[in-house]
């Protein structure tokens, strides 16, 4: 059944490139729109570049309010197995909840790639008010929304102006998950990691690195963008850092 229109901007891309593949995940409540950019990008320097939209995601908060995480687990390993057979190296990334996927799967998926970067992922919420609703019977069906936290005036999110809020039980159960999972992260981690952040705490920048279970684990702070940094000021930095990762890897 489908689950409605999607929204102008919100359509998941495949770029065609070499046999280096890149899986891009965005986040939650957010679409494609705020990968678009370093996917593009990544592109234009080679690489073949998946970035699938998130079931329930650039549609409308209904939408979303019917989907769970293991919906949008789903839409990652959908656009992996589209990716396999066309690549000999996969890296997987992601913004936000898209960096907490982009952990699951390193983590489920050991054997598959060859590196991650998670960029603004959360393992830790740091929010009692937020957490509170995720099983409040009484609680309002929508709360106000996350999106567009932006450094950059010129710039904003394509992201859904309201929180479903049927879905917070969800992103806490996948944080949980994937937090328990860290250890088993065994490829090469490039986290990204804004200073200033209003949606995600910093620190899970330092949590990541500690917990992973990679031998090869580093932190890169961005100084100069907000949380949606793939679209911010610092959006052609990470682009440079996920490059030169890559081919660090690559070269090893």
């Amino acid at each position: 059944m489908s689950e409605g229109p999607v929204m102008s901007g919100a359509e998941p891309f495949f770029l065609r490139g070499n046999d280096t593949g890149v899986l891009l995940s965005h986040g939650f409540t957010g679409t494609t729109q705020s990968m678009r950019y370093l996917g593009e990008a990544l592109h234009r320097l080679g690489y073949t570049v998946s970035a699938p939209r998130l079931k329930g995601h650039g549609i409308s908060p209904a939408a979303m309010a019917k989907s769970t995480a293991g919906d949008w687990v789903a839409s990652v390993e959908d656009a992996l197995n589209e990716l396999r057979p066309q690549c000999k190296r996969i890296f997987v990334g992601g913004l936000s909840m898209g960096g907490v996927l982009t952990l699951y799967m390193a983590a489920k998926h050991a054997g598959v790639f060859a590196g991650a970067f998670p960029i603004n992922a959360v393992v830790h919420v740091d929010s009692p008010d937020l957490a509170g609703l995720a099983f409040d019977r009484n609680a309002p069906p929508v709360i106000p929304g996350v999106g567009s936290d932006v450094k950059d005036p010129a710039t904003k999110e394509l992201a859904y102006p309201e929180v479903p809020v049927p879905a917070i039980k969800e992103l806490f159960a996948l944080i949980a998950v994937t937090r328990e999972l860290l250890p088993r992260v065994a490829c090469p981690t490039l986290v990204l990691q804004s200073r200033e952040d209003h949606v995600v705490p910093p620190a899970n920048g330092k949590t990541i690195v500690s917990l992973v279970g990679a031998s090869r684990a580093e932190l890169v702070w961005l100084g100069n963008s907000f949380h949606v940094a793939t679209i911010d000021h610092d959006k052609d930095r990470i682009v440079a850092e996920v490059h030169r990762f890559i081919q660090s890897v690559l070269a090893s």
